[in-house]
């Protein structure tokens, strides 16, 4: 941690040094907004269901605008953008008495959610480059986890549905997170745009680059791919399909559910500075491997969960899952969004992010629907093999992606990791 902390350049340090109280705010919020929308404002549960639907939906759609938009104007500029609508969204959503509020209040969180992640990778990249670059998103997924987690620890103690004025408070907390990052963007990281000039080769400049051009690349073609299936079968499932298989398959108790989702954030808050430790300088396709085998294993896990219900065993199944699954997650997070930037220039920076942040919603809209289905016709046996079907997907994808990228977007450095520069306005 010294040695990354002392390579790192100021403005890597005023990122990552607010991260998790940032993300604190999320984590109040997150698990209880649909039950804030069904119990507290009375709204039936599938419109409730429908109006949080809001968030991926807007978010998917304004991902690829949010890319090229990062490319044009900076990531400063869209973060600053997108962290305002956020903060609207929440305080609207704090008071939102009626479906079409909440309605507006969810898109201006979900226009926050599409726009941000091009415009937060693009930022860190135009900061940090090379070995320290995959180390900075390792270890900026593992604040983000402690900080959600840790919220949701806060969120779960002080929010009652009988006394409103506890969920109108969280959601203004959240509100108030995002003056944060408005904070440091508008003060010690003014400087940093993250917006590079037009090359000045004759090459296309920034506007003429489309996303057609950027998927003609074969590189671009998989890891987008093995980002949408890596979504499907991870974090799709978070909010659905495991809760969902764990009731009715595994019969355990929602305490259980909870006690397996702490478990998770903390084996990714403990295990990530080892993980990254252990992977650099290995190929990043090979560690997808180790990721993928890893996640057929917890899946595996669950799905013994499902032949022993409502016992000891099923209970042990569960939240093992989500244990061996936090591991994989310590080998995935690191490497897509290094590889993503490591194969973009910087005026393309926004839009390749765009690419995978697409690919990653699309994955999480997906990802429901299909378990959804399978578990509501008592198909658990089919979903958890498709699942494991998905992680043989993911080691076939990340072999045929070696094929297309050079040593260096695969991982391995050979000369010092380069610290890169924010560009002055």
């Amino acid at each position: 941690m010294r040695a990354f902390w002392g390579a790192l350049p100021t403005e890597g340090r005023w990122l990552l040094s607010t991260v998790a109280i940032q993300t604190l705010g999320r984590g109040l919020t997150l698990p209880f907004t649909l039950i804030y929308l069904h119990e507290v404002r009375g709204f039936d549960l599938g419109l409730s269901g429908t109006l949080m639907a809001l968030i991926a939906v807007v978010g998917f759609l304004v991902t690829g605008p949010g890319g090229a938009l990062t490319d044009r104007y900076g990531a400063r500029a869209v973060l600053l953008t997108g962290t305002a609508a956020m903060i609207a969204g929440n305080v609207l959503l704090a008071f939102a008495t009626t479906p079409a509020l909440a309605a507006v209040a969810l898109v201006l969180v979900g226009f926050n959610f599409g726009v941000s992640w091009p415009g937060f990778n693009a930022l860190i990249a135009s900061v940090v480059s090379g070995e320290l670059r995959q180390q900075y998103f390792g270890i900026n997924f593992a604040l983000v986890n402690l900080g959600i987690g840790v919220g949701g620890v806060v969120g779960g103690l002080f929010a009652d549905v009988s006394r409103p004025g506890t969920f109108t408070a969280i959601f203004l907390a959240d509100a108030a997170s995002g003056l944060i990052p408005m904070a440091l963007l508008l003060g010690p990281l003014r400087h940093v745009h993250g917006r590079a000039a037009a090359p000045a080769d004759g090459s296309p400049a920034p506007a003429t680059v489309g996303y057609l051009t950027i998927l003609r690349e074969p590189a671009v073609r998989w890891l987008t791919l093995l980002t949408f299936i890596g979504t499907f079968i991870g974090y799709g499932q978070h909010e659905a399909g495991f809760p969902g298989f764990a009731r009715q398959a595994a019969e355990v108790s929602t305490r259980t559910i909870g006690l397996a989702f702490a478990v998770n954030t903390a084996i990714i808050v403990v295990l990530q500075f080892a993980v990254l430790s252990r992977i650099s300088g290995r190929r990043r396709t090979r560690v997808m491997l180790v990721m993928a085998a890893t996640w057929a294993v917890a899946w595996a896990l669950l799905g013994l969960a499902g032949l022993a219900p409502g016992g000891l065993a099923a209970a042990t199944g569960v939240i093992a899952f989500m244990g061996v699954f936090a591991l994989g997650e310590t080998l995935l997070q690191p490497t897509v969004p290094a590889m993503s930037n490591d194969l973009a220039s910087d005026h393309t920076r926004g839009r390749y992010n765009a690419l995978t942040a697409a690919a990653f919603q699309g994955g999480a809209i997906a990802g429901p629907v299909v378990a959804g289905f399978l578990l509501q016709h008592d198909l658990s046996v089919v979903y958890i093999a498709l699942m494991v079907l998905g992680c043989a997907a993911i080691a076939l994808v990340a072999l045929v992606l070696e094929r297309h990228v050079s040593a260096t977007v695969n991982g391995q450095q050979t000369e010092p990791a380069a610290v890169g520069e924010g560009t002055p306005s």
